[in-house]
């Protein structure tokens, strides 16, 4: 991207420097895998004069994915996202209200055929027509299926959109159905989390405005950059997972020395996310659950999730010990072993001192070896 160009939109980008946009368009090219020139790419995609237009529908959700977004930091909202984006309709960001919100939504898919990016957040009711949740006297369902098929692109996001989160617990009321449920057929991109990360979302938007497609996707119509490891893998407390050393209620010492939160029903384990990679909030200030002292709860993770299995052990998807960190214990082999715990976290226990043995009996047989060469 040249110098002069960048001037032209400097202004319209709200002050953000040269260097800094740049920074910014290579750490979400690196954050989606790309290698490093396509930070150039997303840079003359995000600065041209044309900005896509955005359709924003809120359905049973409790506005915390918006509230999410509106804290993304790096930069911030109103320098970037808003500014870049023509945000033609959200019922909380909006500026007209009522008929003229509508009419703006209207205008937008029209002039926008084919091209404009459509976010859904909450899940849909279905139950007696979709009275449930009702948008300038129309159900949303009814919205959503007239919206949806002139859409370039679209993006549940959160786990009401992606699953049907808290409004679709049982015993499912208003017949709260996921996004991609409805739009059978249609390619959804699913944004899950509680709320969903501002940057996840944001990478998948700068994706499809960069390469005019969506990113590749899992099993489950999630971005396979940000969901494509389990928490389990990048925890800072999984050293403390490998060693058998657990909080086993809230307050304990173990807890309070920041031990593994398995047995408090942590869901890391089995939970698709990288939380522990990118945090919440400001970069360096940023935190996570887990980084708190409460367990994971796998808002991400269908049928995982705190309204399905909020304190149950989760299921262990992979137990070798993450080469990402050292050893608990630089130089003490079979000291895990030697560590209590339940029977509902031996695994750690297991796994750590089989390792143990294999080295002390290594290092019985070099002793052996010496002694006879002496």
């Amino acid at each position: 991207m040249k110098k002069n160009d960048f001037n032209l939109v400097k202004q319209h980008l709200g002050g953000v420097s040269r260097r800094d946009f740049l920074k910014f368009c290579t750490l979400m090219a690196a954050g989606m895998g790309l290698p490093l020139g396509a930070g150039a790419q997303i840079a003359e995609a995000v600065t041209n004069p044309r900005r896509p237009s955005v359709i924003w529908l809120s359905a049973q959700e409790c506005t915390g994915c918006t509230e999410s977004l509106l804290r993304s930091t790096h930069p911030t909202l109103e320098h970037l996202i808003l500014d870049l984006i023509s945000l033609d309709y959200h019922e909380t960001l909006s500026t007209p209200a009522g008929h003229m919100a509508e009419d703006a939504r209207l205008k937008a898919m029209n002039d926008n055929k084919g091209k404009f990016i459509l976010v859904v957040d909450g899940s849909i009711p279905t139950k007696d027509g979709g009275v449930y949740c009702m948008i300038g006297g129309k159900p949303v369902i009814d919205i959503l299926k007239e919206t949806a098929p002139m859409a370039g692109a679209i993006v549940a996001i959160g786990s009401c959109a992606s699953w049907g989160g808290i409004p679709a617990a049982d015993p499912n009321p208003t017949g709260a159905t996921p996004v991609h449920e409805i739009l059978k057929g249609t390619p959804v991109v699913n944004i899950p989390g509680c709320p969903a990360s501002p940057y996840n979302f944001l990478s998948t938007v700068l994706y499809y405005l960069t390469f005019k497609k969506l990113p590749e996707l899992d099993d489950q119509g999630r971005p396979k950059f940000a969901y494509g490891r389990l928490i389990h893998e990048n925890c800072e407390r999984r050293p403390h997972f490998d060693a058998g050393r657990f909080a086993v209620e809230f307050g304990d010492d173990n807890h309070r020395k920041g031990y593994c939160l398995y047995k408090l029903g942590c869901k890391g384990p089995e939970t698709y996310n990288n939380c522990p990679s990118i945090l919440y909030g400001d970069v360096g200030a940023g935190s996570w659950p887990v980084g708190t002292g409460h367990p994971c709860f796998g808002c991400s993770e269908k049928g995982v999730g705190f309204t399905e299995t909020l304190h149950s052990l989760a299921k262990l998807k992979n137990l070798t010990p993450s080469t990402f960190f050292t050893e608990a214990y630089p130089g003490t082999p079979g000291i895990a072993s030697k560590t209590k715990v339940l029977a509902a976290g031996t695994a750690g226990v297991v796994i750590g001192a089989a390792g143990a043995a294999m080295l002390m009996g290594m290092g019985k047989k070099d002793e052996q070896k010496e002694d006879k060469e002496e």
